[in-house]
């Protein structure tokens, strides 16, 4: 058997003693209310605030750094300028001084025709060194970082094309069609099912059309390639793909129970049979914008900055493009586990007949949930009732539990198969908890 008892600091509240069917179960309780301390939580916080903070001072000091720098630079391309106009002066002097030169009409022809000579060589060591100097570029690695950087640029034309050709698919096959569908008499879906699937799709599809568009221009002005403008438009713009991912989930679940509707379902068939679709689902053109969009511009990103030079006109803008991509991929990311962490607390919420407040706090996040056998309590060698609702518990029960970050909840199932939180210890406070492992083989 496998016993481990919860023991509670304030008063007036009774050991809990539970039971599970393995050891490695019982470890794996144990290990996960042990990771469930609040305590332990709050010294990682810290941690990490002391941390954000040491890393905000150094970058006020890079950022002092900088402005010297920066000061430097202009001091010295002043000094650069006053030299210039000191060389240009300097020459206008010389050309004033130098003596008169007669018509070159009245040179002799043997000197006309060793100028001419002269000429020639020059223009053919000059052509020689050039072809030498191009010679060389094409081989240094600073031209094939280009020719990657422009490599790069091309895969990404391509890419952006065959998204936009999703995008036209999800629209035009299965977007419009439907909203039609809703207005029929006999409608197999309403139209706010059709707008909660699809949400802003067709905004997306407009946005991304328009990038293709601007980066096929710039692709017509090969080799001169400036994309930081581009970027410049469609940062603030994909703040739209936040709506879309926070409604992923949900979408999918109203297609999910839609399909119920056996004339929807022979419908949305119909239209996956369409040849653009490629035997695609519906399921898969919705999950395209959650993965192909900011992740795929971040990594294209950093392979252009890895290929670009530090003095490249563009550096500095496609720095603040990637910055600004990864913070809405981190916020992307935080909102869809907390949209996830709501669901999942709302599902179990539904379950419990009696309901559960405590449920209803987003800051609650779910850790796992599962079958416990409860035990009698045995005190001196004695066994005594521990009270658990309306009834006086003299032999093991089952009980379903669910484990929070910051409470324990033990339910009931009822013969109709409901559950029903304990009317006394049914949600316990983890918020003041120790944890105690007692090893000895008693």
């Amino acid at each position: 058997q496998h016993y481990f008892t919860v023991l509670f600091g304030h008063e007036g509240q009774k050991p809990l003693e539970l039971r599970c069917e393995d050891e490695v179960d019982g470890d794996e309780w144990v290990e996960a209310i042990h990771q469930a301390s609040y305590s332990d939580i709050l010294i990682e916080r810290e941690v990490l605030m002391q941390k954000y903070i040491h890393l905000v001072q150094i970058v006020e000091t890079e950022k002092v750094a900088a402005n010297q720098l920066r000061h430097q630079l202009e001091d010295q391309d002043t000094e650069i300028e006053r030299l210039k106009s000191e060389i240009v002066a300097l020459n206008k002097t010389k050309e004033k001084m130098r003596p008169y030169h007669g018509n070159q009409e009245d040179e002799d022809p043997d000197i006309k025709k060793i100028k001419k000579v002269q000429s020639f060589m020059r223009g053919w060591l000059c052509r020689r060194k050039w072809k030498t100097i191009v010679q060389d570029y094409i081989c240094s690695p600073h031209a094939e970082s280009m020719r990657k950087r422009n490599q790069i640029v091309f895969n990404m034309v391509e890419a952006e094309s065959e998204y936009v050709h999703q995008l036209y698919v999800l629209v035009n096959c299965f977007l419009r069609p439907l909203r039609m569908a809703a207005s029929s008499k006999k409608p197999p879906i309403s139209h706010d099912d059709v707008s909660s699937i699809f949400l802003n799709s067709e905004t997306i599809m407009f946005l991304h059309e328009i990038f293709h568009q601007g980066l096929k221009a710039r692709i017509a002005n090969w080799p001169t390639l400036i994309l930081a403008d581009l970027f410049d438009i469609l940062l603030p713009m994909l703040n739209i793909y936040q709506e879309f991912v926070r409604n992923h989930q949900y979408s999918l679940q109203v297609l999910a129970n839609c399909k119920q509707n056996r004339d929807f379902d022979k419908l949305l068939k119909q239209y996956e049979a369409n040849p653009a679709c490629e035997g695609r689902m519906l399921e898969t053109f919705l999950t395209y914008p959650m993965f192909q969009v900011v992740p795929v511009y971040i990594i294209t990103l950093h392979e252009l900055l890895a290929h670009t030079p530090h003095e490249h006109v563009e550096r500095k803008s496609l720095e603040f493009a990637k910055s600004k991509l990864e913070e809405l991929s981190r916020v992307m990311h935080d909102e869809v586990s907390d949209t996830e962490n709501i669901r999942k607390n709302l599902a179990i919420e539904r379950t419990i007949v009696e309901g559960c407040d405590i449920l209803l706090d987003t800051s609650q996040t779910f850790i796992r949930q599962g079958s416990l056998i409860q035990v009698p309590s045995v005190e001196r060698g004695k066994l005594s009732k521990v009270r658990l609702g309306s009834l006086s518990l003299k032999k093991e029960g089952e009980r379903q539990c669910f484990l929070f970050t910051k409470h324990f909840l033990i339910c009931t199932r009822s013969s109709g198969g409901k559950l029903h939180l304990l009317k006394t210890g049914g949600v316990l406070s983890l918020m003041e908890c120790t944890l105690v492992e007692e090893t000895e083989a008693s």
